[in-house]
């Protein structure tokens, strides 16, 4: 994309990136924790950590928004801002999960 200088600035395609971790990366990533049988709560807990650290990554080469601009320094946007709680929250949840092991409830799954 040309400035108004005219030189021309290499950039990442962010929305590329976004598909492959955030769809591909992540579903297959569940799809194969949930064939086995796992405790209550745990897949939920990976979605959330798995799709907050693909959101975190992918902020890295995103240009922040224009009227927000970084937060901190050159590294900080608000886009991962906001995916820091989530990260936690999922982290938290395979934690409890995993200490509480309650059974699954899925048809067929047995407690681990």
């Amino acid at each position: 994309m040309p400035t108004p200088s005219g030189v021309l600035i290499a950039r990442h395609p962010s929305q590329l990136y976004e598909a492959s971790l955030e769809g591909l990366l992540l579903f297959a990533a569940l799809w194969w924790f949930t064939l086995k049988p796992r405790p209550r709560l745990a897949p939920t807990g990976l979605f959330l950590l798995l799709y907050g650290c693909a959101r975190f990554t992918v902020e890295w080469v995103r240009l922040p928004d224009a009227d927000i601009g970084y937060l901190i320094g050159q590294w900080l946007t608000m886009g991962m801002l906001l995916t820091t709680p989530m990260i936690f929250i999922g982290a938290g949840m395979m934690i409890y999960a995993y200490r509480r092991n309650a059974a699954t409830g899925n048809l067929g799954a047995v407690k681990a």
